[in-house]
């Protein structure tokens, strides 16, 4: 393997790209075949994407007006689809059109799409099967997870007590509507940055690692998680319990070749991640993001703190740079 960790470009501006915050008027939202303005967009209370958190969803990056790897994200969603037995009832290319036309109503350039899919309107018992049509949901907004000073600083996070749920519960390679385990999860850093008091942004504890029932590393509660050791790049495999991420894929497929490292996936312990030399975050919405420390507690008493570079690490900064190269370019890949 060949390291390639040369300094970003002058050219090659690494802050996250702004979205678009300003539009003449009231967002609109695709729901179940109309577009309508955010204020009058709703849902039926007997839809069971509400009543049981049934159904699925995607958060999809629009960049420079392009949807950021839009086959990926379809593949996923139908996949998703079937092994919930769900019938979207929405072709692939209708689909795509629904999102195209969000972006197109709301002026988007720079921004987030949020593709829900509820089992539909059904009856207030579980029965999947009395819901006779899906509901189709589109977003085209904006999001910002972090502050452009914790993408330069890094970011510091918690070690969660909650586990990730077993595979043999509910997979979390199928990204559904219930997220509360990793919701849960999330709680414990956000509780411990207000009890600890910190009001700096970019000290704020506002993601977690989250482990295996048998104590392996998996992912964050919304990211997929990247160490690096002695210049070689690991990152969980997804039979772990983590869901295979579009941009996990991208980073581990595509963007570490272009600079001329391999990923391996393997199983690794909480330990690997305190001694690693760089520790980064990837998620549509949260891009690549730097871990810096990782805090230990019990019951929101801090029990360890460990250190794990100070600020972003070179590599990790190569590799988000050449992120930003591609995403702000004309040729944002839409595969």
């Amino acid at each position: 393997m060949t390291s390639m960790t040369s300094a970003p470009s002058a050219t090659t501006d690494t802050t996250p790209i702004a979205d678009d915050t300003e539009r003449a008027r009231e967002p609109m939202i695709w729901v179940n075949g109309q577009m309508l303005p955010k204020s009058q967009a709703a849902v039926s209370v007997f839809d069971h994407g509400l009543l049981y958190g049934d159904g699925i969803f995607e958060g999809i990056r629009v960049y420079n007006g392009k949807i950021f790897k839009l086959g990926q994200h379809m593949d996923r969603l139908y996949q998703c689809a079937d092994k919930i037995f769900l019938d979207i009832g929405v072709s692939r290319e209708e689909m795509i059109d629904i999102q195209r036309k969000c972006v197109e109503a709301n002026g988007i350039k720079n921004g987030y799409i949020r593709l829900v899919v509820t089992r539909g309107e059904g009856s207030l018992g579980l029965n999947p099967y009395q819901c006779p049509k899906a509901g189709v949901i589109c977003i085209a907004d904006t999001i910002a997870l972090f502050t452009p000073e914790m993408y330069e600083s890094g970011m510091r996070v918690v070690l969660a007590h909650r586990p990730k749920t077993p595979i043999a519960c509910l997979d979390p390679r199928i990204k559904t509507l219930n997220y509360l385990n990793n919701i849960m999860a999330k709680c414990e850093a956000i509780h411990l940055s207000q009890k600890l008091g910190i009001t700096d942004p970019k000290d704020q504890l506002l993601e977690v690692i989250m482990l295996s029932t048998d104590g392996k590393v998996s992912e964050g509660s919304g990211d997929n998680i990247f160490v690096i050791k002695d210049g070689k790049i690991y990152t969980p495999p997804s039979d772990v319990g983590i869901l295979e991420g579009i941009t996990r894929r991208f980073v581990k497929d595509e963007l570490c070749p272009m600079l001329g490292y391999s990923v391996e996936e393997k199983l690794f312990g909480i330990e690997d991640v305190y001694n690693a030399d760089e520790v980064f975050l990837t998620g549509s919405a949260a891009e690549m993001i730097a871990v810096r420390e990782v805090l230990t507690h019990d019951n929101l008493e801090v029990t360890g703190t460990h250190t794990i570079s100070e600020g972003e690490g070179p590599i990790t900064n190569a590799l988000r740079t050449k992120f930003r190269e591609i995403v702000t370019s004309d040729n944002v890949p839409e595969d």
